[in-house]
């Protein structure tokens, strides 16, 4: 089994195939991520292109689609009939139909894997993955999946993956903001943060961010499960498909500047909770 970017999510995965008895092969551009790969018990590449001829599942875990692309350019040549490739990268639904038309001639299945849930949910099998692909190459997934997902959603041809994961991203962020904002509004209050999270999960307004997300943002623990940056992307990707598709998403254009804010205060790197910071550094008007 083949790894090729191995962040919070790929070392997730790796974990995830190494304890259940499969063999990984990885590669990284960081020097630190191999070595993390090889404590886990996982074998090095020296690049990618040797991990594709190694591999006839092969996993991508990377930033952007425009990394995925240079990493298909290096690996194409490396690439047999009947091999592979699954995507979890979030990225634009336009290129994933585009990799999956480059790849077909050559016998490749290509499968845009998105992951709903952070690199902590597909470590302890709680995240969901949402795919695109043929429903033959799906079927080639399966028993991946079932080691480090609760469930694989097969949403239709290479691109449903990566759309449908637009849309989990704008609720789910938008959850996340709507959760920070309310926790600054109770300190404001003079209530206790802590008192306002707990009687929020017990009531009508309550939402999974609670469980993943409050404690962290009142204690500022903000050690990165997926990074702000990152959905930060995100929110740029969904405007964009938004305005191609003619959606009207004036929240997400709110979520945007509070992200760029933060962003912008030095907290991209850090977990997404730290969306809180926006609303504390913010000017009150």
């Amino acid at each position: 089994m083949g790894i090729i970017g191995i962040g919070l999510v790929g070392t997730a995965v790796a974990e995830r195939l190494l304890a259940s008895g499969y063999s990984v092969v990885g590669f990284d551009v960081r020097s630190e991520q191999l070595d993390t790969l090889q404590a886990l018990g996982g074998e090095t590449a020296c690049c990618a292109s040797a991990v594709a001829s190694a591999c006839e599942r092969i996993i991508l875990s990377l930033p952007t689609s425009a990394i995925v692309r240079s990493v298909l350019d290096e690996i194409q040549a490396e690439l047999q009939p009947g091999s592979i490739l699954i995507d979890t990268t979030t990225g634009d639904p336009e290129d994933a139909v585009g990799f999956a038309s480059m790849l077909a001639p050559l016998g490749v299945d290509y499968v845009d894997s998105t992951v709903g849930g952070s690199s902590r949910q597909v470590r302890t099998r709680e995240a969901i993955f949402l795919c695109g692909a043929s429903q033959p190459a799906f079927a080639r997934c399966r028993d991946l999946f079932e080691q480090f997902c609760k469930q694989a959603f097969h949403v239709g041809p290479p691109g449903s993956g990566a759309r449908i994961k637009l849309v989990l991203n704008l609720v789910l962020g938008l959850n996340r903001a709507v959760l920070a904002e309310g926790l600054e509004f109770a300190r404001a209050s003079g209530i206790d943060p802590n008192v306002a999270l707990e009687i929020l999960k017990a009531g009508p307004a309550y939402s999974k961010a609670m469980d993943t997300k409050g404690a962290r943002m009142i204690a500022e623990e903000f050690e990165p499960e997926a990074r702000l940056s990152q959905h930060l992307k995100d929110v740029r990707l969904i405007l964009a498909a938004g305005d191609r598709q003619g959606a009207h998403l004036p929240l997400s254009r709110v979520h945007l500047g509070l992200l760029e804010a933060a962003e912008l205060a030095g907290f991209g790197a850090m977990d997404n909770s730290a969306v809180i910071k926006a609303f504390q550094n913010v000017p009150h008007e």
